[in-house]
């Protein structure tokens, strides 16, 4: 059987975090006071990254040391000047585009010291990024194609999810693992007012591997619940409040949706993995999962362990986990030392000031995970 091109082809949502630094110092305003008019709260220097899945996943793919090509849009401006220079030094920009259509994507995270992050987020050119922007016949020569944050892509959250499922049920046919990850919708727009639980019902029988995290799978398919959770967490952190039980339930829910794989990533609490049947994953070419350890499994990982001294920022920790669980899923590797992999980049990732500079290659990880 010929040998891919490949590992993963990642694809979706791109853009540049803006992100002030800040102070190593307790005293830092609550959540409510934080943004009160007239204040002023000094900062260090800006820090200029990229953000969204294209990059955050596909960065820490190739820090892996596995074979990637990427996928989407950025606008003709300095932003997107900035987007494939980054990617360019680290030899990923090939698959990029650009266009006229509207600006780069472009994020402004505040992560003070002790408190979760704050997101000020614009989609730019992804409102405008479709199926029809798939190279087909680059995906067709990879192992698994990772697909990110449609809650933030206009075209593809319209129509019931119509543009979602359309490019899924193709790359299906293609030899290729299909895997989908989310991000939270702002509950005051437009993709926050839809009925996910229907999208994800239409879209997930296309879905091999699903890896949302606890806040957005219960936005998702529990909306009164995490309507009523989040008012009672005025602090905004509502991972705490949600209960095994309603994960288990959810995450059984999303197997019989027609997902094989389901990743859901509770933070700090670390994270879940459930599966169904995973014979046919082993039809891909270069897949031999042992379906005794894989088959019908419901697993909890805690979180590693952190260095609270050497943490600089949380912004894609969670894209970056998926990531090792994706390089892990590549090596064939059991259910439980996936989570390990899984566990370990999203605790490296802490430790960079953007998404990839905390990690280590898998050589690396894998020694740390031995001993």
């Amino acid at each position: 059987m010929k040998e891919k091109k490949y590992d993963v082809v990642v694809a979706g949502y791109l853009g540049v975090d803006l992100a002030p630094g800040f102070y190593e110092i307790s005293g830092y305003p609550n959540s409510t006071d934080f943004f009160k008019p007239g204040s002023l709260t000094e900062v260090k220097d800006l820090s200029i990254s990229l953000g969204g899945v294209v990059a955050n996943t596909g960065l820490a793919l190739k820090i892996f040391n596995l074979r990637v090509r990427l996928q989407g849009l950025v606008g003709n401006d300095i932003l997107g000047e900035i987007a494939l220079k980054i990617l360019s030094e680290n030899g990923l920009a090939e698959g990029i585009r650009t266009t006229d259509k509207s600006g780069t994507a472009y994020g402004i995270v505040l992560s003070p010291p002790g408190r979760d992050r704050i997101f000020f987020e614009s989609p730019g050119c992804n409102r405008y990024f479709s199926s029809g922007d798939i190279d087909y016949n680059v995906v067709a020569e990879s192992r698994i194609y990772h697909f990110g944050y449609p809650p933030l892509m206009k075209v593809f959250y319209d129509n019931n999810g119509k543009e979602l499922a359309k490019m899924f049920s193709r790359i299906k046919k293609l030899d290729v693992l299909t895997s989908l990850d989310m991000t939270l919708p702002d509950p005051h727009s437009e993709s926050g007012k839809i009925d996910w639980k229907n999208i994800l019902r239409r879209v997930l029988p296309y879905v091999d591997i699903f890896t949302p995290s606890i806040e957005e799978i219960v936005f998702m398919m529990r909306p009164e619940l995490c309507s009523q959770i989040t008012k009672d967490n005025s602090d905004g952190y509502i991972t705490d409040s949600i209960s095994e039980k309603i994960i288990l339930d959810i995450g059984r829910e999303i197997i019989s949706l027609g997902s094989c794989i389901t990743l859901i990533k509770t933070g700090r609490n670390g994270a879940y993995l459930f599966t169904g049947d995973v014979s046919s994953l082993n039809n891909v070419s270069g897949f031999s999962l042992s379906e005794d350890r894989w088959n019908h499994q419901e697993l909890r990982s805690p979180a590693f362990r952190v260095d609270s001294g050497r943490v600089k920022n949380a912004s894609g920790a969670g894209d970056v986990a998926v990531a090792g669980f994706l390089a892990a899923l590549l090596k064939n590797f059991d259910p439980e030392i996936a989570l390990k992999y899984t566990m370990c980049a999203g605790r490296d990732n802490l430790y960079g000031i953007n998404a990839t500079d905390g990690l280590c290659d898998w050589e690396t990880m894998t020694q740390e995970l031995n001993r």
